[in-house]
């Protein structure tokens, strides 16, 4: 969507207002008692919705606008280092000696599958690919020790909305500067499809932001942000694989073997004991 046209700032801003207000009409029709707030949780609510909200996914969508997909990935995901050693500092959770095996493996495939070494690195693009990562490792920890104990959608709502708010007042609710009518080509394989912009941007909104956040909120609720965090990084095999079969992009051999790593480096980690 940035390549469309649209900044990344607006394209957080959509995603977010867009994720909030489906996680809105869920709670009218599941929960509307959740909408409850007390002054105590605002802190803890404003602080989760602009910097591991807004902010996280304002520093990733610059870095994969300038980087390629795979190499923005690795490096936002060395937050799966980050959390455990953060949670031990600051939460004395332990990790075990089988999870780290599972770290190693996991970046080492990522390595492979992003294949590093075939291009040079923008400076400008690894600084937000790495911004992204200590922002992201604050998402998680925030997730699972911020004290909340409103139910995940709720907590989402509010924190998207808030990610919403704070990128309104950031852009001075500036008109966007491109038309949701101009149509587009869904490219690669599909190219010969062209559609309005809107539909593509309402696909990412939704399978692309609001489904995979929600499902992220409640797995927090149910582990730790060490497995959590780690059990993320398949994003990047699968997002190889989708462009294998949407952009017609070639997987190589080395880049197979790199995917099972990562696979078998999240299945190592969930076996572990973390606490």
């Amino acid at each position: 969507m940035v390549h469309a046209g649209i900044p990344a700032d607006q394209l957080v801003m959509i995603r977010s207002g867009v994720s909030a207000l489906l996680a809105g009409v869920v709670l009218v029709f599941t929960n509307p008692k959740a909408f409850k707030l007390t002054l105590r949780e605002i802190p803890m609510l404003l602080a989760f919705g602009v910097f591991g909200l807004a902010l996280m996914q304002w520093a990733y969508s610059n870095a994969v606008s300038i980087l390629p997909v795979g190499i923005a990935l690795l490096f936002e995901y060395t937050a799966i280092i980050m959390v455990p050693i953060a949670a031990r500092i600051f939460f004395k959770e332990k990790t075990s000696r089988t999870f780290w095996y599972g770290v190693a493996l996991v970046l080492g495939g990522l390595l492979v599958v992003s294949q590093i070494w075939a291009g040079g690195l923008n400076p400008t693009g690894v600084f937000f690919a790495f911004l992204a990562a200590v922002l992201l490792a604050f998402y998680f920890l925030m997730g699972q020790h911020s004290g909340l104990t409103r139910d995940p959608l709720s907590t989402m709502f509010y924190t998207m909305l808030i990610a919403t708010i704070f990128w309104v007042i950031a852009t001075g609710a500036k008109a966007t500067t491109f038309d949701l009518g101009s149509v587009v080509s869904l490219s690669g394989n599909l190219a010969g499809v062209h559609t309005p912009l809107w539909v593509p941007l309402l696909w990412l909104t939704v399978m692309g932001s609001f489904a995979p956040m929600a499902m992220g909120f409640i797995a927090l609720k149910l582990t730790t942000a060490a497995k959590v965090s780690i059990t993320q990084t398949a994003e990047p095999v699968f997002a190889f694989l989708f462009g294998w079969l949407w952009l017609g992009q070639s997987i190589g051999p080395l880049q197979a073997v790199g995917g099972v790593l990562v696979v078998v480096g999240i299945l190592t980690a969930q076996r572990s004991k973390v606490g």
